[in-house]
């Protein structure tokens, strides 16, 4: 990301004595100013039962009144924890997941797309397999996975191809992983290699680091509005070098103990 891009931070008011969340739902949001009301109310009445959750939203360089639409929900629902991080300009999908999560507070992160095609009644069956007892602690990403797909069949298309391609060359175990439902160990995900693309790859990443990855089929619906911010002949672009990127990535880490791994040191001096 562009170092000169300027932040913005609003945080709506907290409840005097709130409990610390136990979840971040991430949101990069790009000219979705009519999605804000209905897709945040959906993941508030998703979260009921569940525990204490913050929404964490950055506004990726919109010019259509996403940053207005904001401001407007944190004034409506001062009971819920909303932090929006704006970018002056646009800086691309992981940057804006990226920063989001810097802002978070909760050790267990869930991200979802800003148009609504991820449904937020999905969170729950996404997060269980890190926050339910006996949770593997080596549990690094659960990655959704999406069926009957509701896109173009030019990008349904696009898609198909780019995955198996990817899933050749980075052997990742997963058959989508531009699904933008996952959730994944806040911290974990802070020690990744940054770069721009990167959440494209992130089940590919979290195993390089040695973290267990698990896949959860999730459901797909149409946008809330508007059209998507990308083409495809943009994704394809940007994916082999990526790919070429990452491949080099894996190679090149040196293998250790997995996390929650116990590790037998001596204390002896070498001989």
């Amino acid at each position: 990301m562009n170092r000169s891009v300027q932040h913005a931070q609003l945080t709506a008011p907290q409840p005097v004595g709130a409990t610390a969340p136990v979840l971040s739902i991430v949101i990069p949001m790009r000219d979705e100013a009519a999605s804000v009301a209905p897709l945040l109310n959906r993941c508030v009445a998703a979260m009921a039962g569940i525990g204490p959750f913050e929404i964490c939203v950055t506004d990726d360089g919109s010019r259509d009144g996403t940053a207005e639409a904001l401001r407007d929900y944190a004034a409506r629902h001062q009971t819920t924890a909303l932090t929006v991080v704006t970018l002056t300009r646009s800086a691309g999908q992981s940057a804006a997941l990226h920063e989001a999560v810097l802002h978070s507070r909760a050790p267990i992160i869930c991200t979802l797309d800003g148009d609504g095609q991820n449904p937020p009644e999905e969170i729950g069956r996404v997060i269980a397999p890190l926050i339910a007892p006996g949770a593997s602690t080596g549990l690094g990403l659960v990655a959704g996975q999406r069926r009957k797909r509701r896109d173009s069949a030019s990008k349904r298309l696009a898609s198909a191809i780019a995955n198996r391609i990817r899933s050749a060359v980075l052997r990742d175990g997963t058959r989508d992983t531009g699904c933008g439902l996952k959730a994944f160990r806040r911290e974990a995900y802070l020690a990744l290699p940054y770069f721009d693309h990167m959440h494209r790859f992130l089940p590919a990443l979290f195993r390089r680091d040695g973290w267990e990855v698990a896949l959860v089929d999730v459901a797909h619906a149409p946008r809330l509005s508007g059209r998507s911010k990308y083409s495809n002949l943009q994704r394809a672009l940007v994916g082999v070098t990526d790919l070429i990127g990452v491949a080099w990535l894996i190679r090149r880490r040196k293998r250790i103990a997995p996390p929650g791994r116990s590790v037998t040191r001596s204390d002896a001096a070498p001989r």
